[in-house]
């Protein structure tokens, strides 16, 4: 015999955690608390003030397509249509990388850096393969009189990014978007202060600890590194610095948890240094001209 429709938001809740817990989704709880939010039209918060409101059929049908799809695989954020990172809201589509909340220790460490410098002009900024734009947007709001140049190889996400500084108003003067080979574009400028990247990293061939859905649904392009050769954009940034910074310049270039030791090889004796995210993990190389 089959159950009863849910009669209110909070019933739809209930059923959508139990089956994406039964499915062995992580996170089972929030996922299922974002995506029914989100169907009914609400925040978390109004979720919760609004557990007793009946539903209608529609908004059933709503959030039943969104939970099974985010059961076989499909990432909640792409689902919504947004991440959250350094407290704003970005559009995300299949187009770009899912904003990760480790890479906001990019975020810090190029924000202190701008802070520090003695230069009272606005800092020139290079974010290289922008994705979404979360690193330089986040950067052009944050640091005063920033001026960011996003390079982007994909002209999909790259419309994503556009469509990010549309939505938060960041003024066009202090944020523009190039689609293009990030090295032949940086090879056109004549230096930056500030680069930052978060690029791809993992091994096609050797995908370790790369979660099936991040595979699946996450563009490639954004994920992964020339085969056999994770660390090349890291490396290759590193290598031409002298070409790409200015005097005094910096670079913060984001890894995967398993590169530091193979790059502190790279990096020895130079002006550079690795940072550890708060689990402890090897995450950004810092590096001046």
């Amino acid at each position: 015999m089959e159950k009863a429709p849910p009669r209110t938001a909070g019933d739809v809740l209930a059923r959508s955690r139990d089956f994406l817990s039964a499915k062995a989704i992580d996170g089972s709880r929030l996922e299922a608390e974002l995506l029914v939010a989100h169907s009914l039209g609400l925040d978390r918060l109004g979720l919760f003030m609004a557990l007793d409101r009946p539903v209608v059929p529609e908004e059933i049908d709503r959030a039943r397509e969104l939970v099974v799809r985010r059961s076989k695989g499909e990432p909640t954020a792409y689902l919504l249509g947004y991440r959250e990172f350094y407290g704003r809201k970005f559009t995300v589509t299949p187009d770009v990388l899912i904003p990760r909340p480790e890479t906001e220790l990019l975020v810090d460490l190029a924000r202190a850096y701008c802070a520090a410098r003695e230069s009272e002009a606005g800092a020139r900024i290079v974010d290289f393969g922008a994705g979404s734009g979360c690193i330089g947007l986040t950067l052009a709001l944050e640091v005063e009189d920033a001026r960011v140049l996003a390079i982007e190889k994909s002209p999909a996400a790259a419309e994503v990014a556009r469509a990010n500084a549309t939505k938060l108003e960041v003024p066009k003067e202090r944020y523009g978007v190039q689609v293009g080979d990030g090295f032949q574009v940086l090879s056109t400028k004549e230096g930056v202060d500030l680069l930052v990247c978060n690029p791809p990293y993992i091994d096609r061939l050797k995908p370790t600890g790369l979660a099936e859905d991040v595979k699946q649904h996450e563009p490639a392009l954004a994920l992964f590194g020339p085969d056999g050769d994770p660390d090349w954009f890291a490396r290759t940034l590193f290598q031409g610095r002298t070409r790409y910074l200015l005097p005094g310049g910096r670079a913060f270039v984001e890894l995967g948890f398993d590169q530091a030791e193979r790059l502190a090889q790279v990096i020895d004796g130079a002006d550079a240094q690795i940072h550890k995210d708060l689990a402890g993990i090897p995450r950004v190389l810092e590096f001046g001209r």
